[in-house]
């Protein structure tokens, strides 16, 4: 196993996870409870982490997530084809229906 990916919060650790599953890359997370050691840990020690299980994949994952964090940075809001709501970038799924529609992304 290695590590792809060090996030700020669990949330966002598991966004990324799903993100990689979702590209057929095996992942998990690990420190999800270390938060709370903070203090007693280094913050790097304690920070949600994303760990791959295939270590060929590592830059295939590294690529994906970093592709992934540019584009919500740089990018515009998307429009659901479901239901034709207007979503921020950083949202995967339509905030009124619940679609996952990557695909309608302009």
């Amino acid at each position: 196993m290695k590590r792809a990916y060090t996030a700020f919060n669990l949330p966002d650790a598991q966004l990324m996870a799903d993100l990689l599953a979702r590209a057929g890359i095996r992942a998990r997370v690990f420190n999800q409870n270390a938060v709370g050691a903070l203090g007693e840990l280094p913050v790097d020690a304690a920070q949600p982490q994303v760990w791959i299980e295939d270590d060929h994949r590592l830059e295939d994952a590294r690529r994906l997530i970093e592709t992934h964090q540019l584009a919500n940075i740089r990018g515009a809001p998307w429009t659901c084809r479901a239901c034709s709501e207007s979503n921020p970038i950083t949202f995967e799924t339509c905030w009124n229906c619940g679609m996952a529609d990557g695909t309608a992304r302009a």
